[in-house]
């Protein structure tokens, strides 16, 4: 099935699949030796704080995409595994926001990192088979201005105390997010494979 150009077959959805999860366990690789340097730090972090660290990052990049040049040398790969792991971290933290201890183990954090994963491969894989790779069109600029739109969404619903009357609730922006992540990080592997 043929759909602007996009195909939709098992083997692209299985090549998917592959690179999906290839790009998680470098992302897990990272979070798990940040870990070991600086403990789970991150648990102090309130939703805002969250959410402005993802948007300076994906700022950056929209700012590298449109001056064409960079002064400081963390490449944009880096920054999209950092907004994938500040997005999961977001998700933990959602999940764990009664659990008042900041200090978790390497064993904890590493059950809620995959706890995280687990919820948004499987959204990833109900959206993909109904959009239909559709993303593998987009261009890293959209992608970018995709994540700072969400982002500017979840300002908006901690602004309204987390409350939402017709829309999509934080976790589901932050899900979407990590996606939009990783499919560009996808598409920059494909990139380099085809210069």
């Amino acid at each position: 099935m043929q759909d602007n150009g996009i195909a939709n077959s098992n083997s692209t959805v299985q090549q998917t699949s592959q690179q999906y999860h290839n790009i998680l366990a470098h992302c897990k690789e990272l979070f798990l030796k940040k870990t070991v340097d600086y403990g789970t730090s991150w648990r102090v972090l309130r939703p805002i704080s969250i959410v402005d660290q993802i948007y300076i990052k994906a700022w950056r990049i929209r700012q590298i995409q449109e001056t064409g040049t960079q002064l400081i040398s963390d490449s944009i790969e880096s920054e999209f595994v950092g907004i994938v792991n500040y997005s999961l971290i977001a998700l933990i933290q959602s999940a764990a926001q009664h659990n008042e201890d900041w200090d978790w183990s390497p064993v904890q954090a590493t059950s809620a990192y995959d706890l995280a994963c687990n919820t948004v491969t499987s959204l990833m894989l109900q959206k993909n088979h109904d959009y239909g790779e559709a993303w593998r069109a987009m261009s890293q600029q959209s992608i970018v201005d995709l994540i700072l739109v969400k982002l500017l969404r979840l300002k908006q619903i901690i602004a309204n105390d987390g409350r939402t009357i017709a829309s999509e609730g934080m976790d589901a922006n932050f899900q979407d997010i990590v996606n939009y992540g990783i499919f560009a990080l996808i598409l920059l592997d494909e990139a380099k494979m085809h210069q």
